[in-house]
C-alpha cells in the first residue's frame, strides 16, 4: 500500500504533489469531523465511508492517468476520454460525500 502512495508522490509533478497535500489535509480532517458529528456507530460509518472512497477513487484516477501517460503523450481521443472518466469518478465521489453528509446531518 505504501509503495503505491510513494509512487504516486514521486512520479508526478508539483501540481500533483500540491493536490496530494491538499487531499491529505482535507480527508483526515473530514474523517475526524465525521467521528465528532456522528452520534451512533452507523452515522459515523456513513460519514467516514465516502471520505475513504474519495481516497480510493483518487488513487485509481492516478493509476489511470499514469497508464495513459505511459502509453504515450501524443493526443488521442481515447486517452483523453479515459482521463476525463477518471476525473468524473472523482467528482462523483465528492457528490456522494456531500449527499451522504447532508442526508445524515439534516435527517436528524
Amino acid at each position: 500500500m505504501m509503495c503505491g502512495r510513494r509512487a504516486n508522490w514521486t512520479s508526478h509533478g508539483s501540481r500533483r504533489r500540491r493536490r496530494s497535500l491538499q487531499a491529505a489535509g482535507t480527508h483526515p480532517g473530514a474523517a475526524r469531523l465525521g467521528l465528532w458529528l456522528g452520534h451512533t456507530g452507523s452515522e459515523r460509518a456513513l460519514l467516514i465511508g465516502p471520505v475513504l472512497l474519495i481516497l480510493i477513487v483518487e488513487l485509481v484516477n492516478s493509476a489511470i492517468e499514469a497508464t495513459v501517460d505511459r502509453i504515450g503523450f501524443e493526443r488521442h481521443a481515447l486517452a483523453g476520454l479515459a482521463k476525463d472518466i477518471g476525473s468524473a469518478a472523482v467528482l462523483m465521489s465528492f457528490v456522494l460525500l456531500a449527499a451522504v453528509w447532508l442526508l445524515v446531518l439534516l435527517g436528524r
